[in-house]
């Protein structure tokens, strides 16, 4: 632990002069010795593994059963057909990994190019991968940091260390300090500097300790390497149906066989039979489907600004019951902002906008001393420098007070930067004909060397009750989470040195600034909280700042819900867990502690989407069910470990998109249980056909074109079906939920079997009204295509009626509105197009073995195939009536 050494204590243990850094040859040495000071890269699979791997599947073994099947029959427009589903399939899987998982290289990507160290006596600038452990490197404001350092030197210096920490101010560095008691996170480590972190104010130097992977940023690399992603709910849910599919698939053909054998069947004909039972038993354009449903919801999440990287993603969201969020940038405005000035008993709040004017003449003066005392300007809406002084100069910009005017009547002469021992700066400008020093810090600092208060304009002396009113008044901002400064001033006579400046001083008054919460923040999160999901604020920032934020914004509750990183290491991980569910609120820690966070939330069977922007959010965005990163704000590491990213960075969006995605997964359940109905309905025909001895009504070409065409465009339509607008006042849903819960697979088992029934019904139908009956013998091949036509049509026909009863599981079709879905109107007519046009155009009915039916058996086929509708219909009327609900 290096922050817990002196300087001299680790430039002794890496062996090296602080005067003249590492020699040349030295330096040579530590390089072949401890690489490249680069972020190794994550091993790729090639696309040809990618391509195999998207293979190993139930279901797709299921596709490529059939495909053998077809294959060994002759069918060969059959095989083709399957095998193009599957490599469709697998193409859209290996594009989605294939640009996913990009983090290692965006880390690599985030390290400086250039850095300055000494290096035989003189300071060099040298590529920063060349950087090895005991180079002396030079830090000053604006370049970047190339490894983790000890510090050995530094003046006011600040380091930018948000995306690495988490919070959301620079933090002061001291060389000097050491820390002994024990295991500290790193943004509380002051005496040392990180790797990519960004230098904004003073100078230094510092020992490099660590170089590569051996860094805090190498340490998350390695986890993000070392992480493996979780097959998400719909994948776990589609593994199942598909086994569940290849047994029933085996179980059924074994049957047939066991079945044929007692009858004494033809072993040619029970091939066929069991050929087009395992046909049936397969929706072949399952796959297909849901990747593409999942693709038109990505589509319609984009224009929402979330985009989605990999397309299971989608379906997750609508799982999510924990949302754990950063909060610089996510849930805040990252832009340190004054709310309240204070001066003699007088509190004033800051208005949002630019209309505020400064009455009183102590305010004036508070705000002009802000102004004056800074050195970051604000123009054009953007600022640069200390986020603090930014918030100072947009105080006088809103009280008409810009920083460029004040300057230029009073223009800076002298000044004395901020000390971290002193906490004061302090700036010398002239004041008409003589001057005056300008001073901010601390309250307490600027009290001790104060002998007069600024009140009613004039200086007065500085009495106890006085003094105690303004640390009564910082004490208050302080309980609200605010960041409090005091300014101070002097006037003078001649220019004064540094060490004059900050004598004397007359206290005029002070101010309290914070990162705000984002406007829209709350009320999504009082949605969230509707619809069942619990929002969590995990932070780098300090326990009371992001516990007074998290209650602002209905996070918590109190202040008790908070816990910090230090306390969070006193817990087993056991006790953690049991204890995960008391707090909202997390602050002050580390990317393992993020998660250590994330998944105690998911060992209490939590799905769980994880909001970030840094560096140090990526392993708990791999580690999360969903992991989300900022688009704008967002490090290159945070969108490579993300499997979303919100283009606008806002937290309503990602609310917007756990909307969609339940509905998403609604629709992808109508669609599956669609499919699966109807394949039961021609299991139902082909497996009764056989146990009474009967002619087999369908052929193995006619199923799979109803499978792969007639059903797929019914299916797609479903899976765009407009959303539930009570969607979000509902629980989420349980991720071991099956598909076929809520009494939802009672009523798809039924509508299978009327298909099937009315389907055998067409059949017999056909033979009987030519004379024939199931059990004749020597029925003329003529009569055999006619039934089994009229068998074929019901079929096809009565799974695109009652794809309208898919829509909803208790409202009527007439409630919901038969056009409301444009899509599946349009899919049902073109559906009974393509079925009238595989009968009526000869070379296709020769194809499939069908006949053109007279207008009466039109009209018959099409009334038995309402009848599922209407038997659907009629259950959601007695369900609804009992229940006391409009149909």
């Amino acid at each position: 632990m290096w922050y817990a050494k002196t300087a001299a204590e680790v430039l002794n243990d890496l062996d090296v002069d602080p005067r003249s850094g590492l020699s040349s040859e030295e330096a040579e040495a530590r390089l072949v010795k401890h690489g490249e000071n680069k972020l190794k890269d994550k091993p790729k699979k090639s696309p040809a593994v990618l391509f195999f791997l998207q293979l190993k599947d139930m279901l797709i073994y299921v596709l490529l059963g059939a495909a053998a099947i077809t294959l060994a029959i002759g069918e060969y427009t059959d095989t083709v057909i399957i095998l193009s589903v599957v490599f469709l399939n697998a193409v859209i899987g290996v594009i989605q990994e294939y640009k996913a998982e990009k983090a290692i290289e965006a880390l690599r990507q985030m390290s400086a190019p250039k850095s300055l160290v000494r290096r035989d006596g003189e300071v060099k600038e040298i590529n920063s991968g060349k950087v090895v452990p005991g180079d002396i490197v030079v830090l000053d404001a604006g370049r970047y940091i190339p490894a983790d350092l000890r510090l050995i030197e530094s003046v006011n210096l600040q380091i930018e260390e948000s995306a690495l920490t988490g919070e959301s101010v620079p933090s002061g560095k001291d060389a000097e300090a050491i820390f002994k008691e024990g295991k500290i996170s790193a943004g509380d480590q002051s005496n040392m500097a990180f790797m990519s972190t960004l230098v904004t104010y003073g100078r230094g130097e510092g020992v490099a300790v660590g170089t590569g992977m051996n860094t805090e940023i190498g340490k998350i690399a390695k986890v993000l390497e070392q992480d493996r992603t979780d097959p998400t709910p719909l994948q776990q849910k589609l593994a199942t149906l598909g086994r569940i599919l290849g047994y029933i698939a085996v179980t059924v053909c074994m049957l047939i066989f066991i079945v044929s054998f007692f009858q004494k069947r033809d072993l040619i004909e029970m091939l066929l039979t069991a050929i087009s039972l395992a046909v049936a038993a397969i929706p072949e354009g399952l796959p297909a489907i849901v990747a593409i449903v999942l693709a038109l919801g990505v589509t319609r999440m984009s224009r929402i600004h979330a985009i989605v990287k990999k397309l299971p993603a989608v379906e997750t969201l609508g799982s999510v019951s924990i949302i754990c969020s950063d909060k610089t940038g996510t849930l805040t405005q990252n832009r340190m902002t004054v709310q309240h000035v204070y001066t003699h008993q007088h509190f004033e709040n800051v208005p949002a906008d630019g209309t505020a004017t400064a009455d009183r003449k102590d305010e004036k003066e508070l705000i002009k001393s802000f102004v004056l005392c800074c050195d970051a300007t604000f123009e054009n809406g953007e600022g640069t420098g200390d986020p603090t002084e930014i918030a100072l100069v947009v105080l006088g910009e809103k009280y008409h007070m810009p920083k460029r005017k004040m300057e230029a009547g009073h223009e800076r002469v002298a000044e004395r930067p901020f000390d971290s021992d002193r906490k004061l700066m302090s700036t010398l400008n002239r004041e008409g004909p003589e001057y005056r020093v300008h001073t901010k810090g601390a309250i307490d600092s600027l009290l001790k060397t104060a002998t007069h208060a600024l009140i009613g304009g004039r200086p007065v002396p500085l009495t106890q009750e006085i003094r105690q009113g303004y640390l009564a008044a910082a004490e208050k901002m302080s309980r609200s989470a605010l960041r409090v400064l005091g300014a101070a001033c002097k006037d003078t006579d001649r220019i004064l040195p540094p060490e004059e400046m900050e004598s004397d001083l007359t206290v005029i008054g002070l101010a309290g600034m914070i990162d705000p919460p984002r406007l829209e923040v709350s009320e999504s999160i009082q949605q969230a909280k509707q619809a069942g999901i619990t929002p969590i604020m995990i932070t780098g920032d300090h326990r009371n700042t992001a516990a007074a934020i998290a209650m602002q914004l209905g996070i918590a509750a109190t202040p008790d819900q908070s816990i910090s990183g230090y306390e969070i290491d006193r817990f087993s991980e056991a006790a953690f867990s049991d204890r995960i569910a008391d707090y909202r609120v997390f602050a002050r820690v580390s990317p393992e502690h993020k998660v250590r966070i994330v998944r105690a939330f998911q060992s209490r069977g939590h799905i769980v989407s994880m909001i970030g922007d840094g560096v140090n959010d990526a392993p708990a965005l791999k580690s999360a069910d969903i992991g989300v990163a900022m688009g704008i704000t967002g490090t290159d590491v945070s969108k490579g470990a993300s499997d979303m990213i919100l283009t606008d960075d806002n937290f309503t969006t990602i609310v917007r998109a756990v909307e969609e995605g339940r509905n998403i997964y609604s629709n992808i359940r109508k669609a599956i249980i669609f499919l699966l109905a109807c394949n039961l309905g021609e299991i139902v025909t082909i497996f009764a056909s056989v146990v009474f001895s009967w002619p087999v009504p369908l052929l193995p070409t006619q199923i799979l074109w109803i499978n792969l065409i007639t059903d797929t465009f019914p299916a797609i339509a479903l899976g765009v079906d407009p959303g539930d607008k009570d969607i979000m006042k509902k629980p989420p849903r349980n991720p071991g939920e099956g598909f076929f819960a809520g009494g939802i697979g009672f009523r798809a088992i039924l509508g299978g079997t009327l298909i099937g029934a009315l389907t055998l019904a067409a059949f017999l139908f056909g033979l009987n009204e030519h004379g024939y009956g199931p059990g004749s013998r020597d029925i003329p091949a003529g009569v055999m295509i006619y039934a089994e036509t009229m068998a074929f049509v019901v079929l096809a026909v009565s799974q695109l009626f009652y794809s309208l009863a898919m829509r909803n599981t208790t409202r009527s079709i007439f409630r919901i509105g038969l056009f409301t879905n444009l899509y599946l109107t349009g899919a049902i007519v073109l559906g009974a197009v393509l079925q009238f046009a595989v009968i009526a155009v000869p070379f296709l009915s020769n194809a499939f073995h069908v006949h053109m039916l007279s207008a009466r058996d039109w009209m018959i086929v099409f009334l038995l195939a309402l009848v599922p509708l209407a038997v659907s219909e009629c259950i959601k009327l007695l369900v609804s009536s009992r229940a006391g609900r409009p149909v």
